[in-house]
Parts: C-alpha cells; sequence; structure tokens
C-alpha cells in the first residue's frame, strides 16, 4: 500500500513522506529530527529527497539527513540553492521515485521564490496529486518574495486546470487563517463556510487539514478564483478602484491578503 504520510514540524510545516511502507521518499525537510523519529518508529527506510525550493523551512534537515543515508538521491530546482543536491530538475523532467511504480513530473512554479518546482503523479488506483511546496495552500497561495504576480498567476492557472480529484499537498497548515481571508473576500460563499467548519473538527482533533482538493479549492481559494464576481467586486470595494482584468483582480487580492 502507497500512502503519503504528513509529518509535522517546526512550527506549522508538514514534511511529506511517500512511502510503500519499507522505502519511503521525504519531501521537504526543513528539520531532521521529526522525519528520523518517523522513519524509525515505522521501521523504514529513507529511499529519497524531494525539494520544491530553497527556503530554510525545506532544506534544513537534508544535511542530516544525508549523512545518515550518503547514497540516496536528493531531486531538487536547478535554479534554486540547494545543499547536497544530486539530480537538478527542470520543468517537464520526470522522477522515478522507485515506489509503487510512481512517476512525478516537474512543473515550473515561480512566484513565492523563482526557481520553485512542484511535483504531480499518480497514486496506484489512478489517483492524481499534487506536491505544491509554499505556491498553492489550502485557501491561499504563498508570498511573493521573488517572483511577480502575472508569474503567480499563470502558476495557479496550470495548478486550476488539472483534475478536480488531484490531492494537494502543500508545506504549511495555514487552512484557517487562509479561511478567514476567503471568507472577508466572499463572506456569503457557502463552501467557504463549510470548509471552515471542516476544518475547524479536523484542527480540533489535532489532524491536519491537508490534503485538500483542487475541486475544493476552486470553490473557496480566492487565488484560484480571479474570474468570480462575487470576488471582483469586493476586491474592487477594497481597492477603491475598478479592475478591468485577470492580473489586476489577482494582484490586489495578494495585496488585500498581504496586509491582512
Amino acid at each position: 500500500m502507497i500512502e503519503i504520510l504528513p509529518i509535522p514540524a517546526l512550527t506549522d510545516n508538514y514534511i511529506w513522506a511517500i512511502t510503500d511502507h519499507k522505502n519511503t521518499v521525504i519531501i521537504d525537510p526543513g528539520d531532521a529530527e521529526p522525519v528520523i523519529s518517523f522513519l524509525e518508529e515505522r521501521n523504514l527506510t529513507l529511499s529519497g529527497i524531494l525539494v520544491t525550493h530553497q527556503h530554510p523551512d525545506q532544506i534544513n534537515g537534508i544535511a542530516q539527513l544525508v549523512e545518515l543515508q550518503p547514497a540516496i538521491p536528493v531531486w531538487a530546482p536547478a535554479n534554486e540553492k540547494i545543499p547536497h543536491a544530486t539530480k537538478l530538475l527542470h520543468d517537464g523532467d520526470e522522477v522515478d521515485l522507485a515506489i509503487g511504480g510512481i512517476i512525478l513530473k516537474v512543473l515550473d512554479v515561480p512566484g513565492h521564490t523563482k526557481g520553485h518546482i512542484a511535483y504531480i503523479g499518480e497514486l496506484p488506483g489512478n489517483q492524481p496529486f499534487l506536491l505544491s511546496g509554499d505556491t498553492l495552500f489550502s485557501a491561499g497561495c504563498g508570498r511573493l518574495f521573488e517572483g511577480t504576480p502575472e508569474q503567480m498567476l499563470s502558476v495557479m492557472r496550470k495548478f486550476r486546470a488539472l483534475p478536480d480529484s488531484t490531492w494537494v499537498y502543500c508545506t504549511h497548515e495555514h487552512t484557517l487563517s487562509n479561511l478567514a481571508f476567503a471568507m472577508t473576500v466572499e463572506p456569503a460563499n457557502p463552501d467557504i463556510q463549510q470548509r471552515i467548519m471542516d476544518v475547524t473538527v479536523l484542527r480540533e482533533q489535532n489532524r491536519p487539514s491537508l490534503p485538500c482538493t483542487i475541486g475544493n479549492e476552486k470553490k473557496v481559494n480566492p487565488f484560484l478564483r480571479w474570474d468570480s464576481l462575487q470576488l471582483k467586486i469586493a476586491v474592487e470595494d477594497w481597492a477603491d478602484t475598478q479592475l478591468t482584468d485577470d492580473i489586476s483582480i489577482f494582484t490586489a487580492v495578494r495585496k488585500w491578503k498581504d496586509k491582512f
């Protein structure tokens, strides 16, 4: 049985583990200790590391993990500074995890950082999934530290075109705070209201709000709803100006969220 399991780390990070309950690939290990504990408790073998971008909370655990398993591949974006990277990846490249036949496709997703990448794949049973790093969050998207709104909107278009059934695994538990913003933007949206109730129950039980699905994100995530009339009206009211195209709407939503 192939699973993608969360390893809580740092303040609100998730380090994801793709495992067949023997070999295990770790995604964005910002801290080695919880990964080591996870592997030891389950008697798993670390067989590889996937990296989406160069921020410390994605990479600070790599050195210690590689010290434990020096021969493992470290797949990383070619245009980011990733320590111990052994396989540098570009848009369209494929990654064979050697776990259950899973082969990931690499997507360039600049915005949060210039060289950020994401990975898409399928679990057995034709279940699509996305490892989005810090680009797409549930009900949110990453801050634009290096890229432009135009770049991030292009990325969001890529994500919105994925099958609705796609599971999204991002690296932070920001869902409730993101939903609070989404509710401010679209207070009459029943899907946001329902998602808040569902996530509140999960978090009260100390369970992750992730994965989410692309289909649900299209209903609740302001950064995937640039063509929603209700959102446009709200953002124009906040910005106190008329917004005439997708990029101006998206940019205003990002600015609003930055100040929220």
